[in-house]
């Protein structure tokens, strides 16, 4: 099972979130919940990532919640076990690959060269993560890919803001960006929950506006 794209149609933008806390979890998701946006990743680097998914999943039963940065089988169970709609990890190996079509959860696994790409293809798969995008070359690699791997589709992350979203959204072979620029740090740090919606709704704009 792959089905990511199918699982985010309609929702093309997916914020990034690190909490360091189910509260202030919440309190961000409420933000990008505020904004219109309905998708959410969270990423597995704070003790309070599974339970801040099952906590956003209660409180916000209309928005699509996943775990990022998912490695290994346990990790997989855990994002299972926390109620994920989807999983998502930085890389990708044979081993992970199996980890994730066993869970039967839409999952996106990373990718960042031709190999790792070419790894997803073999395992029948047409959705990847471009991470990091812009240390990996960019929207000129991606244009690169889409001549190698007419069949992919991708959703890049890392590196990716409102100055450039829009060079990444417009390729053909692009169906959603991803990235933690929309929930600003420093927002995140004062408690400014307004300034994270507000994050959310100009990043909006721009995909819509590239889209259209």
């Amino acid at each position: 099972m792959n089905g990511f794209r199918a699982l985010i149609q309609g929702t093309p933008l997916l914020p990034i979130l690190q909490p360091e806390s189910v509260e202030q979890a919440i309190n961000i998701a409420r933000a990008v919940h505020n904004s219109g946006l309905r998708s959410i990743e969270v990423v597995r680097r704070t003790p309070a990532a599974a339970a801040a998914v099952t906590a956003i999943r209660e409180q916000f039963p209309d928005m699509l919640v996943g775990m990022g940065t998912v490695l290994n089988a346990d990790q997989v169970q855990e994002a299972k076990d926390a109620g994920s709609q989807f999983i998502i990890t930085p890389t990708l190996s044979e081993k992970l690959l199996g980890y994730l079509s066993d869970a039967q959860l839409p999952f996106l696994p990373g990718t960042a060269s031709p190999s790792d790409i070419l790894l997803a293809v073999e395992a029948g798969l047409t959705e990847a993560k471009f991470f990091p995008a812009t240390l990996c070359g960019g929207v000129g690699m991606l244009k690169n890919f889409g001549a190698i791997f007419p069949q992919v589709s991708f959703c890049p992350t890392g590196g990716i803001a409102d100055h450039n979203l829009h060079e990444f959204s417009a390729l053909p072979n692009v169906f959603a960006v991803g990235g933690s620029w929309m929930i600003p740090k420093d927002c995140v740090k004062a408690g400014n929950w307004q300034g994270i919606t507000d994050a959310c709704v100009v990043a909006q704009g721009q995909f819509i506006e590239d889209a259209a």
